[in-house]
């Protein structure tokens, strides 16, 4: 059974291949189907009675050429259609009693129906059925009401039902299969998208805990080495400074790493993420490293923020501070402010440095992360953010985020941001 089923299978995926060896074996049969069809009584019933006619060399003649035609079927199915139809005509026309040439018709007509549209269906259709039926009972050799002239008109009308039926079932399985494709490519395509998404999320946290935390160490471990001769006691007060942000970064990278374990693995950390309820405590690393801040939070005396405004509001403060620990040079200060205005949150970082060489005239329009970063997360939430040099000297970073932030897709990084600059 398995070896016949294979065959079986093999035939049709050959035939399928091959549609003009189908329709050649198909002509050949409707053409045994036709003589044999021609040498049986009209009249005898209800078992067909042969030996009593005998077709025409005419009638041979037509039943072979419409067999022919529907060698064609395929490519040309309405000129197929009506080249069997005139020859079915001229064969009722003819001969007495007629040989069932309408067999080509029927196939052809059925052909129609099943590779077009529906309204050409019912053109051709009624069009076929009305003139071979008419022409059956108008000028054939039986009576008007005879049951073969019926014949024709029944045949020829489940011959377009048919088809159509096969072109409309093969429509729905077409349109099936396109949507579970176009489905599949769907779910694939955004499940590419939310890789993405979460990975620049990732990386915008791990670069704002690694940028700030090792700015601070850096700036510190320069202290202690510049005094660790003359002054040992701020030496080791630099150092255990470092140490704490050290501590502080790798707090925070662990409960960023944590975030990318699986079910099943250690359990992450559970300590919140970052906001503007612990500003203060960013601010203190800050001065602690030297650079003099100065805050007003007025969001803080209200509501508290959405989760994501505040840790957003939160690593732009930290971004930016960092950024001015790197490039405003000595001497600098800055200034944090954080209002709510109306259905926003404006966050704003300022300061008075002149930069140096290597910073404010070279690493700002070098093309970072810093500024990109920012940007991208801000944009994320449906805010904006600006930031460039202050008239008169400085640098200034303001925000502005929705308290209702929308979900959009993040910036292009090639348009989010092509001043920024850091790390």
């Amino acid at each position: 059974m398995t070896t016949l089923g294979t065959g079986v299978l093999r035939i049709r995926n050959w035939l399928r291949d091959h549609p003009l060896a189908l329709d050649g074996a198909l002509a050949l049969a409707v053409f045994v189907a036709m003589v044999v069809g021609s040498f049986v009584d009209p009249g005898s019933h209800p078992r067909p009675t042969f030996g009593t006619r005998v077709p025409a060399a005419g009638s041979v003649l037509l039943m072979a050429l419409g067999a022919l035609a529907l060698v064609w079927r395929r490519r040309r199915p309405v000129a197929v259609l009506g080249a069997t139809g005139v020859l079915a005509v001229v064969e009722l026309l003819t001969a007495d009693p007629p040989a069932p040439v309408v067999m080509s018709t029927v196939i052809a007509l059925y052909t129609v129906a099943a590779r077009t549209d529906r309204p050409t269906t019912w053109r051709v259709g009624l069009l076929t059925m009305g003139a071979l039926t008419a022409a059956a009972m108008l000028f054939g050799a039986a009576p008007w009401y005879s049951q073969e002239n019926l014949g024709i008109f029944a045949w020829t009308g489940m011959a377009g039902a048919a088809g159509d039926a096969v072109r409309s079932r093969r429509a729905f399985v077409d349109a099936i299969r396109e949507r579970a494709e176009r489905a599949e490519r769907t779910r694939e395509e955004e499940a590419r998208r939310r890789v993405a998404e979460e990975r620049l999320r990732i990386a915008r946290d791990l670069h704002d805990v690694v940028a700030h935390h090792i700015a601070l160490v850096n700036v510190q471990a320069g202290v202690a080495a510049h005094v660790m001769d003359r002054r040992p006691d701020q030496a080791k007060e630099a150092l255990a400074h470092v140490r704490e942000a050290s501590r502080s970064a790798l707090n925070e990278l662990r409960i960023t790493v944590g975030l990318l374990r699986q079910s099943g693995d250690p359990a992450a950390p559970t300590e919140p993420a970052p906001g503007l309820a612990v500003l203060d405590a960013l601010v203190e690393t800050v001065r602690r490293a030297g650079l003099p801040v100065e805050v007003a939070c007025a969001a803080k005396d209200g509501p508290p923020l959405p989760a994501a405004v505040d840790l957003a509001a939160y690593r732009v403060i930290q971004e930016a501070l960092t950024n001015v620990g790197k490039h405003a040079g000595p001497g600098a200060k800055a200034e944090i402010s954080v209002v709510r205005v109306g259905a926003t949150a404006e966050v704003m970082v300022l300061d008075n440095g002149r930069g140096t060489a290597a910073g404010t005239g070279g690493d700002i329009v070098r093309g970072g992360h810093g500024l990109l970063g920012m940007r991208e997360r801000v944009t994320a939430l449906g805010g904006t953010l600006t930031a460039g040099p202050r008239y008169g000297g400085g640098f200034r970073v303001h925000a502005i985020l929705p308290l209702k932030a929308r979900d959009r897709e993040p910036d292009q990084p090639g348009a989010a941001g092509r001043t920024g600059e850091n790390v």
